[in-house]
């Protein structure tokens, strides 16, 4: 067994889940979402299954616009095995279903190989992304530093979120909040009404202050900044407002104009937003299938658009290698989880995911509703899975070479 799944192995947060009291149950049938329960920890299947794919009318959010053309994803060769009489259709509808996909897309060379809907979402709705989010704003961070909004990544956190200081972030570096390795104790356990990550969004916000600063500033340290590694989506938090801060802009409004417009997102995207109305950058930006699909591609695309590259040269060597090593093949990157097969991926709680594979060219998309938030065996049956996505893409690339061998 690789990595047991109860060590903070996707311990990511649906970042508004306590934030309102519970509403009554809902009927059965789930027909508006406008006295639709916002306590997600409380969602049954069925309030899953629609509440994800419409998050942002049930929260407030940020619009994130798209630009007038759109990059095209050309139809690609389909994969067989997972065709309708294909020898391996049973396994992909076992998968499907048994896993609550609601979305499924493989994009190889660009091209769209496979895509499938289910659980009622279509490809003109948004899927939340929960913690997808994290691989998107260490982009930006990139972004920013490329600009020259953010000197460096060595520098201290407190030049460009002064109500930092005189906190344990005082001498904690944008390297170190990327990599989560800042040493400030944090408790992740979203079951639990003490953990920070339930009281961050309870605890009244300081007058005045960002409300992630506001939260933030009050932690304790409990190791020296870049010796202990410990999984905070509040820190990703922080990086969002780093972003702005640096930048003068919403995350939002950067995110438009660095990657979404310019790359050519097929629609707009929203993200969530708390009480101070600032991006909740570590969860909950909503974007069609697709998009989440595009966004892959641009990181297989070393992050060029129009043959220019939006983070500095080094950027993606460092932000998708393992920064720390964690479990047996694991590593985390700049806000990525890394393999130690050159893969990496953006993870999100109830099964959301972007697997990027740059030898294969291969981007795989999953927009789901896991009954559970995080779960060892659908992670084992979500690798076991990919691992045969990859054995017949392998196999193809066999048969093409066999071929042009006997010409």
């Amino acid at each position: 067994m690789r990595i047991p799944f109860s060590l903070s192995f996707l311990h990511i947060i649906i970042a508004l889940t306590i934030l309102f009291p519970a509403l009554p149950l809902l009927a059965q049938h789930i027909n508006s979402v406008d006295s639709f329960n916002k306590n997600t920890f409380s969602w049954n299947q069925q309030e899953k299954e629609f509440g994800f794919a419409h998050f942002d009318q049930i929260f407030g959010t940020h619009e994130v616009p798209k630009g007038k053309k759109v990059h095209k994803l050309l139809p690609g060769k389909t994969i067989a095995a997972f065709s309708k009489g294909g020898q391996k259709e049973m396994e992909f509808n076992s998968f499907i279903t048994e896993q609550k996909v609601a979305g499924m897309l493989i994009l190889q060379d660009g091209k769209i190989r496979l895509e499938h809907y289910a659980l009622g979402f279509t490809d003109a709705e948004r899927w939340t992304s929960q913690s997808v989010a994290k691989s998107i704003t260490s982009t930006l961070v990139g972004a920013a530093i490329k600009d020259g909004y953010i000197k460096s990544i060595d520098e201290y956190l407190i030049r460009y979120i002064p109500d930092l200081k005189g906190s344990a972030y005082d001498s904690v570096t944008i390297r170190q909040l990327l990599t989560m390795t800042t040493g400030v104790k944090w408790t992740e356990t979203y079951t639990d009404a003490n953990a920070d990550i339930v009281k961050f969004y309870t605890q009244p916000v300081d007058s005045g202050i960002n409300e992630t600063v506001s939260y933030m500033r009050h932690l304790t340290a409990e190791a020296a900044p870049g010796k202990k590694w410990v999984y905070k989506t509040g820190e990703t938090h922080l990086l969002g407002v780093l972003v702005s801060a640096a930048t003068g802009k919403t995350l939002s409004d950067y995110l438009s104009l660095k990657i979404w417009a310019p790359y050519g997102m097929e629609g707009k995207a929203t993200w969530t937003i708390g009480r101070t109305n600032q991006e909740f950058a570590g969860c909950c930006l909503q974007m069609k299938l697709r998009d989440f699909g595009r966004f892959g591609q641009f990181m297989i695309d070393s992050a060029r658009i129009n043959g220019e590259s939006i983070v500095p040269d080094n950027w993606l060597q460092l932000a998708t290698h393992a920064q720390v090593n964690l479990w047996p093949s694991w590593g985390y990157g700049f806000q990525w989880w890394t393999l130690n097969d050159g893969t990496f991926r953006a993870l999100g709680i109830h099964g959301q995911m972007i697997h990027i594979d740059p030898a294969r060219h291969l981007v795989i998309v999953l927009n789901s509703a896991w009954p559970e938030a995080e779960s060892f065996t659908r992670q084992i049956a979500v690798d076991n899975f990919i691992r045969l996505i990859d054995k017949e893409i392998d196999k193809e690339r066999e048969e093409v070479n066999s071929k042009g061998g006997n010409q």
